[in-house]
């Protein structure tokens, strides 16, 4: 997909100013990576008299696919035609709005460093986006943009031209013409090309009103379409859009009385403001170990990938836990969590309950049998899956605690993260992220393997359709269970 934009000039104001503007030379062709595949800038002319600018995107859709391991994201109506065969690769969208942003940011924030007068004059700008998708035809594009100040071409795109009967299909070839500020110009096309695509590739959270409000400035509080591009724009969720229209009338009533919003909005006294802010999911997560532990009635606990020694640090604040061993792979990470615990300082009686070992969970260890309890949290999912048979004998079959919690994050609840971008896992270094029902088809058969019971806890907000971020496995094993499976191994010795 491409969008094209130009300018004339004079000797006075050359058109090459477009370049400054831009933060891009005419004279070299650039790329940008990007989440989803990369933008190419380059400018087929660039003289005294026209300069023209090209935004190509090229998007790899099957990366964006593949670096999900198959687990789209869901959140756009496209979603649902196909997954590797669509229209993401060459129609204007929400692709093409980010990596306008992404790529434009200071043309958009109206910054020159070189030339700082330029980004307050307006320019004779030529915009063309030859396919953009048009939920509402070519009437609608000229209800957004012909408000702007922009003469409008809006052309439909035949379905095929050799069978003229099937009719128009539902893009259009966009020319955009007249005199703008490159900044406001820019703004206007990052909010409204995925207004018309009507979806975004990513999901929408609260964090999107300010993104519309800040692009929308000095234009969207007057805009005849205003509650259309708010709801749209905001995928029809209709609390966001609430929120934002509440805003966007806080603007025109600012404007109208020639005051600040902050001198309107002054109902609420931050200093004394009791909101109570929302719990970090890290946090979330170590208190359902430590609940799940106590309920356990544990005492001496294993951390099997403690890394930074967080959970441990939590732990040792409770005089229940008299033994705490925290076990990870990388010494780096040992040091870390040595120096946030302060064990050269800690004194005599504290430091009894703590240990820090090097290990690796692939492998079985002596060092690890005989504990009340193991914890897993967010380890399993840092492994390739063939070494995971290994780590569950090493944990279920050689260590055997009596019980053993396992976090891992729900995949399906990727969409509901508006900062991840499509296609991907919450970290790099994921080699897999399961859905509710693959984590609970291989904890059962685990269970089912050595000898334990397993129950299933949510972690974090349950959301009625994809389910809490984290989902917890606790596993325990009774004193029959227990019985039965050292008969079993006494016999397959």
């Amino acid at each position: 997909m491409f969008l094209t934009i130009s300018t004339t000039g004079t000797p006075d104001r050359p058109a090459t100013d477009l370049g400054f503007l831009l933060h891009k030379h005419p004279d070299k062709a650039q790329a940008f990576s990007t989440s989803y595949g990369k933008a190419h800038v380059v400018y087929p002319e660039a003289s005294v008299e026209r300069c023209t600018a090209a935004l190509l995107l090229e998007v790899d859709a099957v990366a964006l696919v593949r670096r999900g391991k198959g687990k789209g994201r869901g959140g756009a109506p496209d979603a649902a035609l196909a997954q590797y065969v669509n229209d993401r690769p060459y129609a204007a969208s929400s692709l093409l709005a980010v990596a306008l942003s992404s790529v434009f940011s200071s043309a958009m924030k109206g910054t020159c460093q070189a030339k700082p007068e330029l980004p307050a004059l307006p320019l004779p700008l030529r915009v063309e986006v030859p396919a953009l998708p048009a939920r509402g035809g070519a009437d609608l594009v000229r209800a957004l943009f012909e408000p702007l100040g922009w003469t409008v071409s809006a052309e439909p795109v035949a379905l095929d031209t050799e069978f003229p009967e099937w009719g128009d299909s539902r893009y259009v070839s966009l020319v955009l013409e007249g005199e703008q500020r490159l900044a406001d110009a820019l703004r206007h096309l990052y909010v409204l090309l995925p207004v018309l695509d009507d979806a975004k590739h990513y999901w929408v959270s609260s964090d999107e009103v300010d993104k519309l409000l800040r692009a929308g400035e000095g234009w969207l509080p007057e805009h005849p379409e205003q509650k259309l591009i708010t709801s749209r724009y905001l995928s029809r969720r209709w609390s966001l859009t609430r929120q934002a229209m509440e805003r966007l009338e806080l603007v025109r009533l600012a404007e109208t009385d020639d005051s600040a919003v902050e001198e309107i909005d002054n109902a609420v006294d931050e200093q004394t403001d009791t909101e109570e802010k929302p719990v970090p999911l890290a946090v979330q997560r170590r208190d359902a170990i430590v609940a799940a532990l106590k309920g356990a009635d544990a005492a001496r606990v294993l951390d099997l990938g403690c890394g930074q020694g967080q959970l441990v640090q939590e732990l040792l604040k409770d005089t229940r836990f008299t033994e705490i061993v925290g076990v990870d792979v990388s010494m780096r990470a040992l040091t870390i969590a040595s120096r946030r615990l302060k064990l050269d300082r800690m004194g005599e009686r504290q430091s009894e309950r703590v240990k820090l070992v090097q290990g690796s969970l692939a492998y079985t260890d002596k060092r690890l049998k005989g504990y009340d309890a193991a914890v897993l949290s967010e380890v399993i999912e840092h492994l390739d899956l063939p070494r995971l048979p290994a780590l569950e004998y090493a944990v279920f079959g050689s260590a055997r605690p009596r019980t053993v919690i396992v976090t891992t994050p729900n995949v399906e609840y990727n969409v509901r993260w508006e900062t991840l971008p499509a296609g991907h896992v919450r970290h790099g270094d994921h080699r897999f992220e399961w859905t509710r029902e693959e984590f609970r088809g291989w904890a059962g058969t685990v269970a089912e393997r050595h000898g334990y019971g397993v129950e299933f806890v949510p972690v974090g907000p349950d959301d009625p359709e994809v389910g809490p971020p984290t989902q917890m496995a606790v596993f325990t094993v009774g004193d029959q269970n227990a019985k039965d499976q050292n008969a079993k191994e006494e016999k397959a010795a």
